[in-house]
């Protein structure tokens, strides 16, 4: 079975539970409004505390039962009604939510209580954000307005932007494709095949761009409205705020990125050479696959699972576990067809301890490590299932840590492994696609959407404005390594990334994950065995503290420079060895 069973969230669209559940909720919505009109008191807020988790559980059930089913048939209109049901009536619980802030942002007693209450003890982490972030807090009917607006705003843009997207058909020769089976030919073994791919795939955006053009001014307008209104400097410093990360952490993080650039830029100009290109890698060879003298096969479905059972038995079984469960237990949906959004994601389902996983698989090594990542993140939900359902939200750059740790496993597993020289460089080639990506592009991205959000105060951007705005931060994150003739404009476009008014700047929390991951993994590989408990409790501590204290669980200081360089510089390593095992090519 290759796609996902959701039968235990609802057997169908027409389940009737569907429809008791939102009974429930509405019913539970009421309740929690009376129950926030109510002065606090210890009493009050131990009931408020057991009533919110009850609404989170339902909401989230039919929520991610709807979401789900949408990223895979995107044009059914039966999800779409329910969905703006679903919208509508969660946004009901807005002036509860509202007034349940505001009373706990004025109360003094709350760290008293905790003392004689488990259940408010245990929700202190949660209860003392709501204090802090109270001076960006509005009114009830301001808040409801709000919630209203994003109801039927930037949720809808969003969608567009989906829709658009995973319905989009690209002509290539005499074949019409799927975008995400288009833009999968980027890792295709034939030059020729991944140059006219490419080629399709940005004459195809030219149908769409206008309406996506609109969409990503509508969600960053938004954005820098609610930033304003809610009295934040920019909506980064929201961002930062709600990512629980100081700013001094992304400066030195963006600081060493900056740095470590040349040497990216390095092995993109190398392997152009290798690829017999005279002004740098153009964009269609990006991931091109170099497997001179090694294996080129797809793998099945079955040799996917085997293989990552394989490399993660030996460094944790819990991890290889829950692969073994996600693969078995019908966890994961996995191949591109019409309606179904691109890319790859991960759902954590705390409520039924477990997760669901979106892949858009070919078959492809390259495949496996997305399935090793998405899989990183289920895992990272397993360590957090054990948490009251409101202790249980994860922020931004935290959630790419164990995803990008799995990729890490995986990989340096592999390369270890390898039986020859043109094996080892080609899995060493295919870990630096990745990880190039993740700085030059996030780069990119991160520097793309900073200007688009400043410009956006005081201008509308067309389409060929976004293309220029994205142009320049792909020159500016690659460099000489790119051929500056070929590059891809339209990155704004298939990006999801970028679409939703409550996730600005999802892309520094790449850089982040990354290099936090491989500053753990050269820390578990001296600890050993000892390390997996560590690893444990610092992902289980995700939800629960702020990333810089997390960190520290690792003895790591976020705010440094070095540790950052530390991490880039074993990339490094790694573009140096691989340089090395392929000079005698050129």
């Amino acid at each position: 079975m290759s796609t996902w069973n959701l039968d235990i969230l609802y057997t169908s669209l027409d389940d009737p539970k569907i429809n008791e559940d939102f009974q429930k909720l509405s019913q539970l919505i009421a309740e929690n409004l009376e129950l926030s009109k109510t002065p606090i008191s210890k009493e009050n807020l131990e009931a408020q505390l057991k009533k919110i988790m009850e609404l989170v559980t339902t909401s989230r059930r039919i929520g991610a039962y709807l979401s789900l089913n949408s990223s895979t048939d995107t044009t059914n209109p039966k999800i779409a009604a329910l969905r703006g049901r679903f919208m509508s009536t969660i946004t009901k619980n807005t002036i509860a939510s509202t007034l349940f802030d505001q009373k706990v942002a004025a109360c003094d007693e709350i760290e008293n209580w905790a003392k004689e209450s488990d259940l408010i003890h245990e929700h202190l982490f949660y209860l003392n954000e709501i204090k802090q972030s109270a001076s960006h807090l509005l009114s009830e009917k301001e808040e409801n307005v709000l919630s209203q607006m994003r109801q039927n705003a930037s949720n809808n843009w969003s969608q567009l932007q989906s829709y658009l997207t995973s319905t989009l058909n690209v002509e290539m020769g005499d074949q019409n494709l799927t975008l995400s089976s288009v833009r999968n030919l980027a890792y295709d073994a034939d030059q020729n095949v991944r140059k006219a791919a490419y080629e399709a795939e940005i004459k195809a955006y030219d149908k769409i761009k206008d309406a996506i053009a609109f969409s990503l001014n509508s969600i960053k307008g938004e954005a820098r409205c609610v930033a304003d209104l809610r009295g934040y400097e920019s909506v980064l410093e929201m961002t930062l705020e709600n990512s629980r990360m100081k700013k001094e952490t992304l400066d030195a993080m963006m600081s060493a990125i900056e740095k470590s650039l040349p040497k990216f830029h390095e092995y993109l100009r190398h392997k152009a050479k290798l690829l017999h290109h005279e002004h740098g890698l153009p964009w269609y060879d990006l991931f091109a696959p170099m497997n001179t003298g090694s294996d080129t096969k797809t793998y099945t479905l079955e040799e996917a699972h085997d293989i990552l059972i394989e490399n993660f038995r030996p460094f944790s079984n819990e991890i290889a576990d829950l692969i073994d469960t996600a693969f078995k237990d019908h966890w994961i949906d996995f191949y591109p067809r019409p309606g179904k959004v691109g890319g790859a994601f991960c759902s954590n389902l705390p409520f039924i301890k477990q997760s669901r996983v979106l892949t858009n698989y070919d078959g492809s090594f390259s495949d496996i490590v997305t399935l090793a990542h998405e899989l990183g993140h289920a895992y990272h939900g397993h360590c957090i299932e054990h948490h009251s359902m409101l202790n249980t939200g994860y922020t931004m750059p935290v959630a790419e840590t164990a995803s990008t740790f799995n990729e890490t496993v995986i990989m340096n597993s592999a390369i270890e492994n390898a039986k020859t020289n043109a094996q080892k460089a080609a899995l060493i080639e295919s870990m630096l696609q990745d990880v190039t990506q993740v700085i030059c592009d996030i780069h990119s991205r991160y520097e793309f959407e900073t200007e688009v959000v400043e410009r956006r105060k005081n201008e509308f951007l067309f389409a060929q404005q976004l293309n220029e705005i994205m142009i320049q931060a792909q020159k500016n994150a690659y460099g000489d390594g790119l051929d500056p003739e070929v590059l891809h404009p339209y990155m704004w476009v298939c990006k999801s990334h970028y679409y939703s008014a409550g996730l600005n700047f999802y892309n520094f929390p790449y850089a982040f994950g990354c290099l936090f991951a491989k500053g753990l993994y050269a820390i578990a590989e001296k600890q050993g065995a000892a390390f997996m408990p560590k690893y444990n409790s610092l992902l289980s501590a995700t939800t629960t503290a702020s990333v810089e204290d997390v960190a520290l669980m690792a003895d790591i200081d976020l705010t440094k420079e070095d540790f950052w360089m530390e991490s880039l510089n074993l990339i490094g390593r790694y573009i140096d060895q691989w340089i090395e095992l392929t000079n005698a090519e050129l």
